[in-house]
Formats: C-alpha cells, sequence, structure tokens
C-alpha cells in the first residue's frame, strides 16, 4: 500500500471499510458477540471508531448517527429483528476472552 498516493490509499482503505460494512449487513446472523469472541470487536466498536475518527478531524457524528450507518438502520430496529439473546456458551466464552487479554496486560 506504500506505493499508492495519501488519497488513494485513503479511498482504497474507505471502500474495503464500506465492503466489510456490507459483508456484515449480508450476515446479520453472525451476532455481535460472536464477533467479540473471534475478533475482539464489533459492529457496536466500529461505530465508536467513526466517531472517534471524526472528532479527530473536528467534524460531529454522534454514536447513534453512527450505528445507524454501521447497522444500516436504527440500531433499536436493528436489535429487534437481528439480535439473539446469547447464549450461556456465547457468554462463557467472550468471558473467557476477555480473562486471556487481562492476562496479557
Amino acid at each position: 500500500m506504500d506505493k499508492f498516493d495519501d488519497t488513494t490509499r485513503t479511498e482504497l482503505e474507505a471502500a474495503a471499510f464500506r465492503r466489510l460494512l456490507q459483508h456484515l449487513d449480508d450476515n446479520k446472523d453472525v451476532q455481535n458477540i460472536d464477533l467479540m469472541i473471534l475478533a475482539d470487536f464489533c459492529r457496536n466498536c466500529l461505530s465508536k471508531w467513526l466517531v472517534s475518527a471524526a472528532e479527530a478531524r473536528g467534524e460531529q457524528l454522534t454514536y447513534e448517527e453512527a450505528r445507524e450507518y454501521v447497522y444500516g438502520m436504527p440500531y433499536d430496529e436493528w436489535k429487534d429483528l437481528y439480535q439473539g439473546k446469547a447464549t450461556p456458551e456465547q457468554l462463557a466464552a467472550l468471558e473467557a476472552r476477555q480473562a486471556q487479554k487481562r492476562a496479557k496486560e
């Protein structure tokens, strides 16, 4: 990626990010807790990162606005339509993941 100028690199990164959002939208069955267990990030994390990026540029973006962008609809609507209740196994796996992170600190 070093061979590209800053504008081209930013455009490529933006396109990849939009593709990631599309992929997550196409795979709504993948729950946020599953993403957290496997990759230590979820759709909400992406939303928070967008807010932080906006703030770094002096722009205003609320967390709810960012979540609506990431989820493709208001978060509460997405949650009602697609988010299942976490299973005891998922909760245990997430706690194990968090414990691993704490042990590395």
